[in-house]
């Protein structure tokens, strides 16, 4: 068999090993994610439980990178000290070493069942949970099946004098050795999968003991460098214990490199399979470097607090600037803050009204959820709004300050509705226009442009009314509504008319215009609605728009 057949067949197999690390990941997570995040969550509250928490996960997914996420994630929002993050990684990367003991022993019966059994069981299932399970069962039979080939196609090396030397030469010196798997097992993102291949390395004769045993020790450094590198670009905080236990496996390779040549005489004596050498290398290392560095993690963590401080928390745009505690005995320098509160209210919804124009003329999903995270901006100062008028002393209140107290909630309730409506409405539109790639005709976008500057220009005229009390101009506000009942009814005329040209797509593009139209009314009905208090004050409002019988 020539290098190049040997080399193809080698990047396939490894392709299937990769593929089946991912199958077990993506099968467990979505059969007990939810419980897994939970007993991570439980187990980060001191650093024994953290340990075997990380260690138990771990082995279930097989993936101390996704646990390192996860944990990361944990640290990073406070939710949990850093020592006992720092412990779970030690427990991740004892964790990972379970499937390379079941590995390291005979599979050629193993994988065929696990294979089978999967099959039969995912073909059958009728709950997501037992097909999730069965699909980690599948994905242990690949990596099995993979480590199967690669230990077939590895054999006829020991025959090849070409091969062997070129091999013997890569990893005759320890530290290219580490590098080289180091190199493996981060471009893998597994350091299951770059053991595995280590061991049909050695079990092939292919590398030497002390190689072998080299290369288990940048297995183990190389899956520490992927946590590390996705956390760069976040908060230092996050980047704080897949740090730590990248410094623990470089300090754990340091100590342990003198001992490779002592280490491989020792384990030879143990059991004569290469194979099970290096599995029992790799379990020996984590237990090793979890026992020296568990006593430790308190001191490192302070050490990567003053390492990676955190970073000024940037503005909350959600954050109350106006509404001082201290001003609430004071009931009208209270009402005044909460009317500018409820003024950068105005501000936000009239972004959501510009943001939501421009996602029916742009194809632009960033935009979309954009306009719909500014929805909890408004909820939460909604919600701090009405905290803060409850607290005031409305016992002491004069009937003109009752009067401001009822139009702030009304423009701030109506600003909220506003917000749902653009959130909950308009973007879920948008969104689903964009999926279907669903384009609208030029003169549609012209028509929802204009109404979405009449509803801007509206909305600010609802500002001023709530700032200057202008009848004139709350009772011209109020008007205004009407011409939006009037596009109402001319965007139901065009969809019946499209009705009838039975165009299935010119249909479905008619009615999502006369959806859009119905929700922008609604819309304005809210910016009138600010007005009504007003108006019903002045005798300006009639109690009903019924005829008199």
């Amino acid at each position: 068999m020539s290098a190049t057949h040997v080399l193809i067949e080698l990047l396939g197999e490894i392709a299937l090993l990769l593929w089946g690390v991912h199958v077990v990941n993506k099968g467990v997570q979505r059969a007990f994610g939810s419980r897994l995040r939970h007993m991570l969550g439980e187990g980060l509250k001191n650093r024994g439980r953290a340990f075997l928490a990380g260690l138990g996960v771990t082995a279930l997914l097989q993936s101390s990178t996704a646990t390192a996420m996860m944990i990361a994630s944990f640290s990073g929002a406070g939710a949990v000290g850093l020592a006992p993050a720092l412990a779970m990684m030690l427990g991740a990367n004892v964790g990972t070493t379970l499937i390379v003991q079941i590995a390291s022993f005979d599979v050629s019966y193993v994988f065929p069942l696990f294979l089978f059994a999967g099959v039969v069981a995912y073909r059958r299932a009728r709950s997501s949970m037992v097909r999730d399970v069965a699909q980690t069962v599948i994905g242990l039979g690949l990596m099995l099946l993979a480590l199967h080939l690669m230990l077939a196609t590895l054999r006829p090396i020991e025959a090849s004098a070409t091969l062997r030397t070129v091999l013997g030469a890569l990893t005759g010196e320890p530290l290219i050795a580490i590098l080289i798997a180091a190199a493996f097992s981060w471009a893998a993102h597994s350091s299951v999968a770059a053991m595995l291949f280590v061991m049909s390395l050695a079990a092939a004769g292919v590398v030497a003991d002390e190689a072998a045993l080299a290369m288990v020790l940048g297995c183990n450094l190389g899956s520490a460098l992927n946590p590390m590198i996705e956390a760069l670009s976040g908060e230092p905080a996050k980047l704080r214990a897949p740090l730590g236990n990248l410094a623990n496996r470089i300090l754990g390779c340091a100590i342990a490199l003198p001992f490779v040549p002592l280490a491989a005489e020792g384990l030879a004596q143990v059991t004569d399979d290469p194979a099970q050498r290096v599995a029992l290398a790799h379990l020996v290392f984590n237990l090793a470097t979890a026992a020296l560095f568990i006593g430790a993690l308190p001191a490192m963590a302070d050490l990567l607090k003053r390492a990676l401080p955190d970073r000024p928390a940037p503005a909350d745009p959600s954050t109350p600037l106006y509404l001082d505690e201290a001003a609430l005995s004071t009931p009208s320098v209270a009402l005044a803050n909460a009317a500018r509160e409820v003024l950068r209210m105005a501000d936000v919804a009239e972004g959501m009204i510009r943001g939501s124009q421009s996602a029916f003329a742009h194809d632009d999903m960033g935009e979309v959820l954009a306009v719909s995270r500014t929805d909890d901006v408004l909820d939460r100062l909604y919600d701090r709004i009405q905290l803060y008028i409850g607290a005031i002393d409305h016992d002491g209140l004069s009937e003109k300050e009752t009067a401001r107290v009822f139009a702030t909630l009304a423009l701030a309730i109506n600003l909220e509705h506003i917000g749902d409506i653009v959130d909950k409405n308009l973007m879920e539109m948008a969104a689903q226009r964009i999926k279907d790639r669903r384009m609208l005709p030029p003169a549609a976008i012209r028509r929802i442009d204009a109404m979405h500057a009449r509803l801007c220009e509206h909305l600010r005229l609802a500002v001023a009314v709530f700032m200057s009390n202008d009848a004139q101009a709350a009772r011209r506000l109020v008007a205004e509504k009407e011409s939006f009942r009037a596009l109402e009814r001319e965007a139901t005329e065009r969809h019946f008319a499209e009705m009838r040209s039975g165009s299935p797509d010119q249909i479905e593009t008619s009615a999502l215009q006369l959806d859009i139209t119905r929700d922008l009314k609604r819309i304005e009905a809210h910016i009138a609605a600010t007005v009504y208090g007003l108006l019903e004050k002045n005798g300006d409002l009639r109690a009903s728009r019924l005829a008199p019988t």
